[in-house]
């Protein structure tokens, strides 16, 4: 990419704005488009330069890897101030609501592909591993949803108490489990393990049943009720 320091050096063709005019926004680089988005460069350094200064940082994943920039990890790259990490941040989070809205209408409960890939960008990029409670009401139709741990997804600190809390609270008649593992690897561990059969049990006494745990990856999940393991 020519490397001039401002927009107005490249030829008019070779310019993000120009070039999707002319020929869409499909025919823009990962690049070119975060260009157009943060409209301007800084001193020295046109929008251009900018945005291959943040692929950059993004690391090997590119353009997925700003999922993983908070705001201030977005102001720490010289060019970047608050307006544009803010930019960014916001970006960001489109991209994934676009992408659950995408599932929306193909959203089953008893089907567990449907579940993961509605909450998949939800989850699969977080770096730590976060756990959500799904509540369903007698019709299978998701009334209430909220994040139960962030950190660790551990039995010892994951109580059946304060989940059936909420999903009482709610007059749920069932939930689903669902957490992600940072790894990218989806395979269920020993803590996972014990923590469904915990669940399951609780549930099993106060009448409330466990559909499904969902361990989340990267683009890929396993599901307890798939496997058989419920």
């Amino acid at each position: 990419m020519n490397q001039s320091n401002t927009m107005k050096e490249i030829p008019e063709m070779e310019r993000p704005y120009e070039k999707c005019e002319q020929k869409g926004a499909g025919s823009l680089s990962d690049e070119e488009l975060l260009a157009v988005l943060l409209r301007t460069g800084t001193h020295g350094e046109n929008a251009l330069s900018l945005a291959r200064k943040i692929l950059y940082y993004a690391g090997e994943t590119g353009i997925l890897g700003i999922h993983q920039f908070s705001i201030e990890r977005l102001k720490s790259i010289k060019g970047i101030g608050k307006v544009k990490a803010i930019q960014l941040s916001c970006i960001s989070e489109l991209a994934k609501r676009l992408a659950k809205a995408s599932y929306q209408d193909t959203l089953c409960f008893e089907n567990p592909e449907t579940v993961a890939r509605y909450y998949m960008e939800d989850l699969r990029h977080e770096k730590q591993e976060m756990m959500k409670l799904l509540m369903l009401n007698t019709r299978a139709r998701l009334i209430g949803e909220t994040n139960i741990s962030k950190g660790t997804v551990n039995a010892s600190i994951i109580t059946p108490r304060e989940l059936f809390i909420e999903a009482l609270q709610k007059n749920a008649v069932s939930i689903v489990i669902m957490h992600n593992h940072p790894s990218g690897d989806p395979t269920p561990s020993r803590e996972d393990m014990l923590i469904t059969k915990r669940i399951l049990d609780a549930g099993a006494l106060i009448g409330i049943e466990l559909l499904d745990h969902i361990i989340i990856g990267n683009n890929c999940y396993i599901s307890f009720r798939e496997e058989g393991m419920l």
